[in-house]
């Protein structure tokens, strides 16, 4: 069932990525003193009471400040509060009421959703006459609360989804399966411009600012019947160059983001070409074991195809790891060749899923013996009796020998590549395990 959504918004510092990571239970929302952390959007689940809703955590909106991104943080704080059937507005106990408060307030009157005032940092739980100036925002009564200690939040979401019981039953049908896509790459190669493209809705806020997202943004959408989750993630660097705490907790959101996906699409800037940035990035994945497909982007900024071919032939020299992955070229900022995506992600995910039958396997494993190439070590002549596929996301082989011991890495990368010579395994890692059988 659709869960019912609950925007928060308010100006900087107010403290709504503390309140939404104390609401949901998680350390999710990246949180710190620095103003415009938080820019795009990001969904979190919690619940109150049995109660179970989407907490949107959303940008800092000052409306007097136009910078490199404050105008697409409004409009992203706003499209929060145009989705959402509950808006929490965030202020300040400490610092009181000032010019922003005042229009975001104007702004969120006009709106037909039910919208709770709350008043954070009040760390006294009776701090009533504190609140008198808060009346004059023109949205009711407000409710005292602190996230960093938890006083008076209780009492907010007994409110919250007491509103959530009277709305509406929600459609029931639930996706079948949703396919995690995580994009992913070096900071300003295009991933949120990807994201966007395939989402057709501006739900991450593209700059030409290395740097831009720092959360990752989750966004669930139907393309031909099947469905996905996009998680557009921060541009990832090596650990020695993120120098600020924020960047180093988009980093690791990052990361999280990689755990959980099926298939990660790698974005590299073709204008640019391969880089060891790109290198790295490709191995964070490979080691999670998640399915890839790597894009080029900003294709259309190659002049002829020599210089094409050289990009293409470079990533097949240098990406040996992840040869399994297939690479298409796209310019994402127009959409050209986006549609191809798709494609590739069903085909990687099928394989990253699939499982083939015992039979099959030791067909296989028979022209392995058939063929004769074996190890020894001294005396010890391997002989593989059987396999079986023990595992899926990725797939996991388990083969049983005499000498599983004498296993080395030059054989198990030719068992290898004669699987993949005989099964579709495009697009998805696989492992391949050894045990005794006498």
């Amino acid at each position: 069932m659709a869960l019912p959504i609950v925007a928060v918004v308010g100006r900087p510092n107010v403290g709504k990525s503390t309140f939404v990571n104390r609401i949901a239970e998680a350390d999710e929302a990246i949180v710190h003193e620095m103003r415009g952390v938080t820019r795009d959007r990001s969904y979190h689940e919690a619940d109150w009471n049995g109660v179970h809703f989407t907490l949107v955590d959303t940008g800092g909106i000052e409306m007097g400040t136009e910078d490199a991104f404050q105008g697409s943080i409004r409009a992203q704080a706003f499209a929060a509060t145009r989705e959402a059937d509950v808006i929490v507005f965030l202020v300040d106990g400490k610092t009181g009421i000032n010019a922003d408060d005042e229009e975001v307030a104007r702004i969120l009157r006009k709106s037909d959703k039910p919208i709770m005032l709350a008043v954070n940092k009040m760390d006294t739980p009776n701090s009533v006459d504190e609140m008198w100036e808060f009346y004059q925002l023109g949205l009711g009564d407000p409710w005292p609360l602190s996230s960093m200690h938890g006083n008076g939040t209780g009492d907010l979401l007994d409110a919250l989804v007491d509103e959530l019981k009277q709305l509406p039953e929600q459609d029931e049908d639930e996706p079948e399966q949703t396919i995690n896509v995580a994009i992913i790459g070096r900071p300003n190669a295009g991933k949120s411009s990807l994201a966007n493209c395939l989402i057709e809705n501006d739900r991450s806020i593209v700059s030409d600012v290395a740097g831009t997202t720092r959360d990752a943004v989750d966004t669930t959408i139907e393309h031909e019947g099947r469905f996905y989750t996009i998680v557009d993630t921060a541009g990832l660097r090596r650990k020695s160059q993120i120098d600020e705490d924020v960047e180093y907790y988009g980093f690791v959101r990052a990361m999280r983001a990689i755990d959980r996906a099926d298939v990660a699409l790698l974005v590299i800037d073709a204008s640019i070409g391969l880089t060891d940035q790109d290198q790295r990035v490709a191995g964070f994945a490979a080691e999670r074991g998640c399915a890839m497909v790597i894009v080029l982007n900003k294709w259309d900024l190659i002049d002829g195809p020599d210089a094409k071919a050289e990009i293409r032939e470079k990533i097949a020299d240098r990406m040996t790891f992840v040869g399994y992955a297939p690479v298409i070229s796209i310019q994402a900022i127009t959409g050209k060749r986006v549609n191809r995506i798709w494609d590739a992600v069903d085909t990687a995910y099928a394989n990253f899923s699939q499982g083939i039958s015992t039979s099959k396997l030791n067909t296989w494993l028979q022209g392995i013996r058939d063929f004769g190439h074996t190890i020894s070590q001294g005396k010890k002549i391997l002989k593989i009796k059987y396999v079986t596929q023990t595992a899926v996301k990725p797939p996991q082989f388990t083969f049983f020998a005499n000498h599983p011991e004498i296993v080395d890495d030059n054989y198990e990368r030719y068992l290898e590549n004669r699987l993949r010579d005989s099964f579709d395994l495009t697009g998805t890692p696989i492992k391949l395990k050894f045990k005794r059988k006498d």
